[in-house]
């Protein structure tokens, strides 16, 4: 015998429950944490041109004072620091600063006195950029003075040379005295 099977009837589908309420208590709850984090960032990062002490990425060499129990503003005074001495270097050192400088004196010289007009005054321009160079070295206090009065007579054999290459006169007699001028150099540090 056979079962008998169960009658099958199409009905409609149950409509879904409506989510409206908490759709909106979600979206209610999502505004109200921006909202709060909102004013905390209101209040608590600084305004104004003065940074909280301890907010700024980088260290401030002020100090402050031992707080008081008055409303008043945090008292900053800035310390008083004297510059490092300079460190007198050895002629060892300062030969290598200079040395550079000084060893291309001479090749500049001797393309000068084979050159004219703007090609000599290109390489007249560089040495001359390498005097101030040298003038601006700190050289060990033992030939400090001598040290200096060498660049400036070495600046002002440049000086002369340009003079005579602009003039177009014969600059035989300012290279060599500008070529003197770098070899006492060069023998006042030790090349």
């Amino acid at each position: 015998m056979s079962e008998p099977t169960p009658e099958l009837r199409w009905a409609p589908i149950e409509p879904k429950p409506k989510n409206t309420g908490r759709v909106w208590l979600i979206i209610g709850i999502v505004v109200a944490a921006l909202a709060i984090v909102g004013a905390l960032l209101f209040f608590l990062l600084p305004r104004g041109e003065e940074p909280a002490p301890g907010a700024s990425g980088s260290p401030s060499p002020t100090g402050t004072t031992a707080p008081s129990a008055s409303p008043s503003p945090t008292e900053t005074r800035t310390p008083q620091t004297t510059p490092p001495a300079p460190v007198d270097p050895t002629v060892d050192v300062f030969r290598e600063q200079v040395g550079g400088w000084l060893t291309d004196a001479p090749r500049g010289l001797d393309i000068i006195a084979g050159a004219t007009g703007d090609d000599a005054l290109a390489v007249l321009d560089s040495l001359e950029q390498d005097a101030r160079r040298l003038s601006d070295a700190q050289p060990p206090s033992s030939i400090a003075q001598q040290w200096r009065d060498g660049v400036d007579a070495y600046s002002k054999r440049l000086a002369e040379l340009h003079a005579a290459i602009t003039d177009g006169s014969d600059t035989a007699a300012s290279i060599d005295a500008a070529r003197a001028a770098v070899t006492g150099l060069q023998t006042l540090v030790g090349l």
